[in-house]
């Protein structure tokens, strides 16, 4: 008996495009729950779509346990239900009866490891299992309220309020479904998740209460051990640098920089973490730049990024682990994927946002990206 998650992406969103890559909180909006479900008691992860870029987004998440399921254009349309999908996986899938099948939803992104382990905890006491949260909103009808008396208005914090589903996840057994043609059927028990969660990802105003919602409730709980830096290193054109070649009417090269990550340098210093830049170019302006911050290294003309770093670790004894860097483009993708904690731009390059665990942060090349990471690390 198998546990399966199984994750609907289908490329079709009228309000929101390509609404299940759409970068939410320096992520696409499907790798939340992927992440979840990776480190979850579930055995299989199907993310079923119709598009050959969502395909592409999953599998650079490299989870051992996902998989993508390629729908029908029939079960892909915007008429098609989620339950057709589901049917068409599990006929084609040859799945056992006995085995579980929860339902997830990818706009609704704040579901924990926790979560899915206790709904499926409950499961084993019912048919079938449905996520909720319990909303304390007054609700009405023709005129007339449902949930409350109006001449007895109960204060919030005594209001039980109403249980509403937050379309986290659905959890059934197989053969149910194959019975009922239903996500759900029988004795349902009800998992009630933090009031939170209760927003669904489906409109632009959603996705903006959705960031403030998982960056508060969500983000903050994760916890990223800043304390294990010993050094900081940042590449420099698109970090550093706005990423312009700006030239004078001789033919002079120059570049912008930031004063404020000067002095990002420079707080690290002081608190003994060890600060330098590594670039690809070799220009005297980097020099000159890399002298006058007075940092511990520079690097130019590197090539080989990551090579350079595992040497300079292996000299001043310290692991990569330790390290912490910041890279915007393809030419700093296998360090940032090598060093302990790595961070880049807002407007870094796809294939390096995509980097698992990647920090994304809110400001552009030039506009003080390091800075705003040296206060993340300090803070």
């Amino acid at each position: 008996m198998s546990v399966i998650a199984f994750m609907p992406a289908r490329v079709g969103s009228k309000s929101i495009p390509e609404k299940n890559i759409k970068i939410f909180c320096g992520k696409p909006l499907v790798f939340w729950n992927l992440l979840a479900l990776q480190e979850s008691n579930i055995d299989e992860i199907i993310v079923a779509t119709d598009s050959l870029k969502i395909k592409e987004v999953v599998n650079s998440f490299n989870f051992s346990k996902v998989k993508v399921y390629e729908r029908s254009t029939e079960n892909s349309q915007d008429t098609s239900s989620t339950e057709s999908v589901i049917l068409e996986y599990i006929n084609s899938a040859n799945l056992s009866d006995e085995d579980t099948f929860m339902l997830v939803q990818a706009t609704s992104p704040f579901t924990q490891i926790e979560h899915f382990n206790q709904g499926l905890d409950l499961f084993d006491k019912y048919d079938s299992v449905l996520s909720c949260c319990q909303s304390k909103r007054f609700s009405w009808k023709n005129g007339k309220a449902l949930n409350y008396d109006i001449n007895n208005r109960p204060r919030r914090q005594d209001f039980q309020g109403t249980l509403i589903e937050n379309g986290a996840f659905y959890i059934s057994s197989v053969s149910a479904i194959k019975e009922t043609k239903n996500r759900i059927s029988g004795d349902i028990g009800i998992y009630q998740m933090p009031e939170y969660t209760y927003t669904e990802i489906d409109e632009m105003e959603d996705w903006i209460v959705g960031e403030s919602l998982m960056t508060r409730f969500v983000l903050r709980k994760a916890k990223i051990d800043f304390s294990k830096i010993k050094i900081f290193l940042s590449d420099v054109d698109g970090v550093l640098t706005d990423a312009g070649m700006y030239y004078t009417e001789s033919g002079d090269e120059m570049k912008k920089f930031c004063t404020y990550d000067g002095m990002g340098f420079q707080l690290l210093q002081k608190t003994g973490v060890k600060v330098g830049i590594l670039t690809t170019e070799d220009r005297q302006l980097n020099r000159r730049r890399a002298k006058k911050l007075g940092l511990d290294f520079d690097f130019h003309a590197a090539k080989d990024k990551l090579q350079i770093v595992k040497n300079l670790c292996e000299k001043v004894d310290v692991s990569l682990n330790e390290v912490a860097y910041i890279g915007d483009d393809v030419n700093c993708f296998e360090l940032l994927s090598h060093v302990g904690i790595a961070a880049c731009p807002s407007n870094a390059v796809e294939k390096v946002k995509l980097i698992p665990n990647i920090i994304q942060l809110e400001k552009n090349g030039g506009e003080g990206v390091v800075r705003e990471f040296v206060e993340l690390i300090l803070s």
